[in-house]
């Protein structure tokens, strides 16, 4: 076989608060998340939230990851205990959990994702995280313990509760979605006004007195490098899907450019 399931580095460097590279899947495609994967980031994070994947597809991507360094993550369409279960018996290593506003959210996220006693994952042998039944005494002892649990803040109601969130035992990472949390303040896909900043603020500074790990986005290497530098652990830096729409705007603006004075030589 090849590297089992739950190789747990990226696990410890998170929860040592090191910094941890990670890249969006979000074409569905398998193609574009072996890209990503044999290109070296440290986490490629399949979307299940806002894109087309499924759970066959969800499937496929994660199989690209075989073989490399690449450790696969999963944000949830929901905070529900069916859809985390399906995730996680796909073979996720970790799971980002989106909208979670208070430490009960928080509570029921974290038993969503554990066996009993810690929790009400639903119990088999014969999916794929246990290698069809392959490795299965492996994977139910080391799951609790090794898989990622991380939950987002996107309401005004998730700051205020913030201290109470990132208290909840069992929760490894704080994800801070700028979009969705400046939205969900009135500020439509605005993260750069100041009662957003001061909100992302406070989630920095609680979280920062704890043992979780601080995540959230960047549009490029030289944006996620000052928040690495900012105490954040996880960050996501690049998109298949966004990073191909620019690449290819770009280029076709290029093009268009070169027409233009191609078209100004002829008529002369």
């Amino acid at each position: 076989m090849s590297k089992k399931f739950l190789d747990n580095t990226m696990a410890q460097k998170l929860r040592n608060k090191e910094p941890v590279s990670a890249a969006w899947a979000q074409l569905g495609s398998n193609l574009s998340a072996e890209i990503l994967a044999e290109a070296g980031f440290n986490v490629l994070v399949i979307d299940m939230e806002h894109s087309p994947v499924h759970l066959l597809s969800l499937i496929s991507m994660i199989q690209a990851t075989k073989g490399t360094d690449c450790v696969p993550f999963v944000r949830a369409p929901w905070n529900d205990m069916v859809w985390i279960k399906q995730i996680l018996d796909s073979g996720a290593y970790g799971i980002h959990i989106p909208y979670v506003s208070t430490s009960e959210e928080a509570e029921y996220a974290v038993r969503s994702c554990k066996y009993s006693p810690s929790g009400f994952r639903g119990i088999a042998s014969s999916h794929r995280a246990v290698n069809y039944s392959l490795n299965k005494a492996e994977y139910f002892k080391r799951a609790n313990d090794d898989i990622i649990v991380m939950v987002a803040i996107e309401t005004p109601e998730g700051v205020k509760n913030i201290k109470e969130i990132a208290s909840v035992p069992g929760i490894d990472g704080i994800f801070i979605g700028p979009s969705d949390l400046s939205t969900s303040m009135g500020y439509l896909v605005n993260p750069s006004e100041p009662e957003v900043q001061a909100a992302i603020k406070k989630i920095e500074e609680e979280v920062s007195k704890t043992d979780k790990f601080l995540a959230t986005i960047a549009p490029n290497f030289e944006a996620a490098e000052k928040l690495y530098e900012r105490g954040y652990s996880l960050i996501y830096m690049m998109s298949d899907v966004t990073d191909l729409a620019n690449l290819a705007s770009t280029t076709v603006s290029k093009f268009n450019k070169y027409e233009g004075k191609s078209r100004q030589v002829e008529s002369i």
